[in-house]
């Protein structure tokens, strides 16, 4: 059996993923809060609430973590949440090269000749009924 040729598109991808960066699935937010101390502006006013805060968040096993960050390692963290996802839309784009790859396989002679024989095999016979027997 010869062995199939990998299609450009299929193989660009590949390349692509096998490039390993830090990234991370989630979101990072940023939070204003009120302290509730009595006598502190934040109460009256929400351009004085106490902030930002920082946090990544993301659903592991259908709960929900989060994790503090400070200033800078918000940043990153975003950078690393913008890479994910652009592994993500790569992984989709992947295999939906693979699936064209698949399906043109399916449309060769060779193989569309090899499916024909392989349908034209022995027929299965029906196993001949016993005859009724009449009540008498």
């Amino acid at each position: 059996m010869r062995k199939p040729t990998i299609p450009a598109e299929v193989l660009n991808f590949a390349q692509q993923l096998s490039d390993p960066k830090p990234m991370r699935r989630g979101s990072v937010t940023e939070r204003y809060v009120k302290c509730n101390k009595v006598g502190c502006l934040c109460a009256d006013s929400e351009d004085d609430r106490h902030g930002p805060y920082y946090s990544v968040s993301r659903v592991v096993k259908g709960r929900t973590t989060s994790r503090w960050l400070d200033a800078r390692q918000a940043d990153r963290v975003r950078r690393q949440v913008e890479d994910g996802q652009q592994f993500r839309k790569k992984i989709e784009a992947y295999w939906q090269a693979c699936e064209r790859w698949a399906d043109a396989e399916l449309e060769t002679p060779e193989v569309a000749a090899r499916g024909a024989a392989e349908k034209k095999g022995f027929k299965k016979r029906s196993n001949p009924r016993s005859v009724r027997k009449s009540k008498g």
